[in-house]
């Protein structure tokens, strides 16, 4: 398996029954056979999905699994592949690798402009880059789009390997699935040990996977801004927001992503004119709740208030709308609710007798940090971490909430490089 620098199709591997007779236009693109619309213009309608063979690349290289993935819940997804970016130069033995793994609705895009195929500057641009945490003049930095996500990697969005999109048919997938398809990454790089893995939110979960299960292909892990299982409030806001989006009538399912024609989202709000938008209506309210636990209460209080604009809506109202309607122009509603699901069931010490003994026993040196103000997943989370794996707790002092980990740059940066430091 060799890393791809252009789109890829789907393996051939064992596809869902149900395959649908197809047709292409003379430009190459993929009719739908009940009335000759191309199926791209369809996932244009529904979706901020990256679209392979429609949108440009940009900086993703891609990596095919080989075979089937086998699933932690049972069964096996076929067709799997991986998008990922990289900085730096991979050294002959590639000992200085490091993995960064984003968050729920991050992507492959951890540093550089926003360009074509990247709507939107690097996540955590401030970090990686010559002479900065993550110095791309001595490390190879690996970041990949997560399994379920929509910027490459499959997901509902993408198309199995019977022609059609996933859509309902998408199977529950675990932080072990996500990590077993970052393994393939690894393989596909040629790199037998990562010399770190760096993740925050959802990243950190996945890195504290990387750690447990796989603790002889990591060097030392950077845990930011996550637990070790799923909190009972955790599991409700994110139930909460999933139905939102389920319970919208553009759902049907899952199987949104072929609609009649003519139908539009309307980027500006995240809202559409009908059900046959989509569920961009339920994504926008779930990532209106969801923007909400992520920042502060002190920051909202600051910086709104009970103040409103002129045309009498709340500002925190209005800020939350402009975030519901950028997140409906890059991202996927389907992929939001088999990421929040997949993070609903984390725990790194299920199979493993809990998570206690499961840290007690990892092998892998970490590094762990928390942000002061985040009460999604608040510090003392991160503290039973570092008390199980026998370090200090590093605290990120901020007023950003749970985003600390990606605003607070400098402080985010100078313990990376610490703990990077003798790499």
């Amino acid at each position: 398996m060799r890393p791809r620098a252009e789109p890829t199709g789907a393996g051939p591997a064992a596809a869902p029954t149900g395959p649908a007779s197809q047709t292409a236009s003379p430009d190459g693109a993929t009719l739908d056979p009940r009335d000759g619309t191309p199926q791209d213009d369809r996932m244009l309608a529904v979706s901020g999905a990256w679209r392979a063979g429609v949108d440009p690349v940009g900086r993703r290289r891609f990596a095919e699994l080989p075979g089937p993935l086998r699933l932690e819940r049972g069964g096996a997804l076929a067709g799997v592949r991986v998008a990922y970016e990289t900085w730096g130069r991979l050294d002959a033995d590639a000992g200085n690798a490091v993995l960064v793994l984003h968050a729920l609705t991050g992507d492959s895009h951890a540093a550089g402009p926003a360009e074509p195929g990247h709507p939107s500057a690097g996540w955590w641009d401030g970090l990686i880059g010559p002479g900065r945490a993550l110095d791309t003049d001595r490390l190879f930095v690996v970041s990949p789009n997560v399994l379920g996500g929509c910027q490459g990697t499959t997901g509902p969005a993408t198309t199995a390997p019977d022609g059609r999109p996933w859509g309902g048919r998408w199977p529950e997938i675990t932080i072990a699935d996500q990590v077993a398809a970052e393994v393939a990454v690894a393989d596909a790089l040629g790199v037998r040990r990562w010399a770190a893995v760096v993740g925050g939110s959802m990243g950190g979960m996945r890195a504290l996977e990387w750690a447990v299960g796989h603790p002889d292909r990591v060097g030392r892990v950077v845990v930011l801004a996550c637990g070790a299982t799923a909190t009972a409030e955790q599991i409700g806001l994110y139930a909460v927001q999933v139905r939102a989006i389920t319970d919208d009538p553009g759902w049907h399912g899952g199987d949104y992503y072929r609609l009649p024609t003519g139908q539009r989202l309307t980027a500006e709000t995240g809202r559409g004119p009908d059900a046959g938008t989509g569920p961009a209506a339920g994504m926008g309210l779930a990532r209106r709740m969801a923007q909400i636990s992520y920042r502060s209460e002190e920051e909202l209080e600051d910086r709104f208030a009970a103040r409103t604009r002129a045309d009498g809506q709340f500002e925190v109202a209005s800020y939350l709308d402009h975030h519901a309607g950028k997140l409906a122009r890059r991202f996927d509603a389907g992929s939001y609710v088999t990421l929040t699901r997949a993070m609903m069931t984390q725990d790194v010490g299920r199979g493993r007798g809990g998570f206690a003994a499961a840290l007690r026993a990892c092998p892998v040196p970490f590094t762990v940090a928390g942000v002061d103000s985040d009460r999604l997943y608040p510090l003392r989370l991160q503290q039973d971490i570092a008390t199980l794996t026998g370090v200090p707790l590093r605290v990120v002092h901020s007023r950003s909430g749970h985003d600390g980990f990606l605003t607070e740059t400098d402080q985010v940066a100078a313990l990376v490089h610490e703990a990077l430091g003798a790499i």
